[in-house]
């Protein structure tokens, strides 16, 4: 169960709607000196919050993953594959951005490549159809047919 408690100023919560403040002028707030001017909010859930039910079936799945292999040095070995080919991607995406003139060209690269695409597809209408066309196209074939 989490809770949590909140107390915020009235600015916060009004911006020009004072039904809000009515609302929770309501609420039980405690005559201390230094609050008479805020709005407390207590807040209290109770179940699964959305971030352990995602961790958890992930969890959960991985575990089924690895209790139903029969092969799990080449589920390690896939695993360890995986966590080199990141790292090697990552220092080689690094290293071709620190050298001094691949950078700007592929900016360059990336402005005129955007430049024909704008003009080619999304300028005029018949070729905004033949985009819209085409993106059908490309969903049918991923999808089959549908």
């Amino acid at each position: 169960m989490a809770s949590i408690v909140a107390s915020l100023p009235p600015p916060l919560l009004v911006q020009g709607r004072k039904t809000l403040v009515r609302a929770f002028s309501k609420l039980p707030v405690p005559p201390i000196k230094e609050r008479q001017n805020r709005v407390s909010i207590a807040v209290k859930a109770t179940g699964e919050s959305s971030e352990s039910s995602t961790s958890l079936s992930i969890t959960k799945s991985v575990q089924n993953l690895w209790d139903n292999s029969e092969d799990r040095l080449a589920l390690i070995g896939l695993g360890f594959a995986a966590i080199v080919a990141i790292w090697a991607s990552a220092n080689l995406i690094s290293a071709i951005d620190r050298l001094p003139l691949i950078p700007p060209v592929l900016e360059v690269i990336g402005i005129l490549y955007s430049s024909w695409f704008v003009y080619r597809y999304l300028l005029f209408k018949p070729d905004r159809e033949e985009l819209f066309k085409i993106y059908n196209k490309t969903i049918s074939d991923i999808l089959g047919g549908q």
